[in-house]
């Protein structure tokens, strides 16, 4: 690449981790500002993702959704657009999405937020059946005073959303001024057509990647563990033809009487995360790498639900497992990992005073050079852990313990990581959701390394299921222990 094409590259990244920044050091939420459950990029005037920081893959991954819905309504240079409608462009409720126009196309961000105002505080019930269960659902609008007060008043602690949703303003502030300053000193049709460079640029890499694997079509089969006890099947198949890669998941579950639905776009989003994983990992972020790969699934299926179907648990736990599944399938062609925790173990505490959500990390699996890493949040999130000592300040919860499950990981010549213990106790009476999986069907190990053992809720003790929600009375101690990851290959008897 030319040197000024990757200077305006980097100036662009740059601007993306710029946005992020801001967002993060000015939101009020402990999920926003120390977990950091959000995403930037940009976009350009054709809706097309040229730049993003490295945040949560399955908001990157839809983002290009969300521009194709609010470039529908033909946004002035001056408007902002919010929506959170997974079937208009977003993934689950309580991701709010922003979307502003910029000299060259638009600013981005999306953010988790703590509530948005569904039944149960926080808004990730673990029994939704429907999509206004889980929250007030905004189609895209344009945002204005007005109508941010009237949306921040049907949620729980309406200052925290309020400022959670400055927060996302200040960032699209601040790309409309490094955007003008670039564009100021390159003049925007040399950053413009910078930008159709670098998205050409990353999907050649990402073509010749996929062309140095081997043709062929490899399925593979998972579940998901749904409230009633049942199981939810996915089922995929990858074809790999030159340097296009198709993943298609007829045969699929349709989509059920619960929240484990999720929109295409959140397919499409773990689809995208495990061939950028398998084939140029390093390529420069844009959604060039994302167009030699096609996601199809039936209307109506577990992946590519129809409103108003519930999906509180699709983007977070169904997306974990297509990343399972697709990686699985694939494992079939060329080496992968053994699997990981599967899950983000969601935990949302609340009342009407405050709401407090979480993700807990585990044991991702083992590869063949490496065992795999412990206590970490892997594939479709990627988040960090709220430190005790400001979720202690914020909130009337006490951290009890959190700590590596030792020897939860699977075994093998390459051992899978450890999970982790988590125990919070809660200080004064709430409301308990957990929506997580692999609790009863344990992460599977690759190449005849172990499995790695799966997960488990407590309250006081007693088990709790994979997806639960409990009322708490001040003193109730909730412990979750995430899965381990696979192990690697059998281990080598010694002679």
């Amino acid at each position: 690449m030319e040197l000024e094409l990757q200077l305006i590259g980097a100036s662009l990244r740059s601007i993306a981790d710029e946005m992020g920044a801001v967002l993060i050091r000015s939101a009020f939420s402990a999920n926003i500002k120390e977990r950091r459950d959000c995403s930037t990029a940009l976009f350009d005037a054709q809706g097309r993702m040229i730049a993003q920081a490295e945040h949560i893959p399955v908001h990157l991954g839809a983002m290009p959704d969300a521009v194709a819905a609010v470039l529908a309504h033909d946004p002035g240079p001056d408007d902002v657009y919010i929506l959170n409608d997974p079937f208009a462009g977003g993934t689950h409720l309580p991701d709010i999405t922003l979307v502003t126009r910029t000299p060259i196309g638009f600013a981005v961000t999306r953010a988790h937020h703590a509530d948005v105002g569904a039944r149960e505080p926080g808004s990730l019930p673990a029994d939704s059946r429907r999509l206004d269960e889980e929250g007030v659902v905004i189609p895209p609008t344009r945002l204005d005073e007005r109508t941010l007060e009237e949306l921040v008043t049907r949620m729980r602690s309406p200052a925290e959303r309020r400022g959670d949703l400055r927060a996302q303003l200040a960032a699209h502030g601040l790309a409309s001024r490094r955007l003008d300053e670039l564009c100021k000193r390159l003049s925007a049709p040399r950053v413009e057509a910078a930008g159709d460079v670098l998205h050409a640029y990353s999907e050649r890499r990402v073509r010749a990647a996929i062309a140095r694997l081997p043709d062929g079509c490899f399925r593979a089969v998972d579940t998901l563990e749904a409230l009633d006890g049942g199981e939810l099947e996915i089922r995929v198949a990858v074809t790999i033809s030159g340097d296009e890669v198709e993943i298609d998941f007829t045969g699929t579950a349709p989509q059920h009487d619960g929240n484990l639905n999720c929109p295409l776009a959140v397919a499409r989003s773990a689809g995208y995360f495990v061939v950028r994983c398998l084939t140029d990992p390093d390529v420069p972020a844009s959604g060039g790498a994302f167009a030699p790969v096609h996601v199809t699934a039936p209307e109506g299926c577990l992946v590519n639900a129809r409103a108003p179907a519930a999906v509180a648990a699709g983007n977070v736990e169904t997306s974990s497992r297509i990343v399972d599944v697709v990686f699985a399938a694939l494992g079939e062609a060329v080496e992968v990992p053994a699997q990981g925790q599967g899950t983000m173990n969601n935990l949302t505490l609340g009342n009407e005073r405050f709401t407090y959500y979480e993700t807990v990390g585990g044991g991702q699996g083992a590869c063949p050079e490496a065992d795999g890493p412990s206590g970490v949040h892997v594939a479709m999130s990627n988040t960090l852990s709220t430190p005790a000592e400001a979720l202690e300040l914020a909130y009337p919860l006490r951290v009890e313990r959190h700590a590596l499950r030792l020897g939860s990981g699977g075994k093998g010549r390459r051992r899978g990581g450890d999970g982790v213990v988590r125990e919070l106790r809660v200080l004064e009476p709430c409301r308990l959701s957990l929506v997580s999986e692999r609790r009863r069907n344990a992460p599977r190990g690759a190449r005849g390394g172990g499995p790695g053992e799966p997960g488990r809720n407590l309250l006081n003790g007693k088990e709790l299921p994979a997806k639960a929600t409990r009322e708490l009375a001040a003193g109730d101690l909730v412990r979750v222990e995430t899965p381990g990851g696979g192990g690697f290959g059998r281990v080598r008897k010694s002679h």
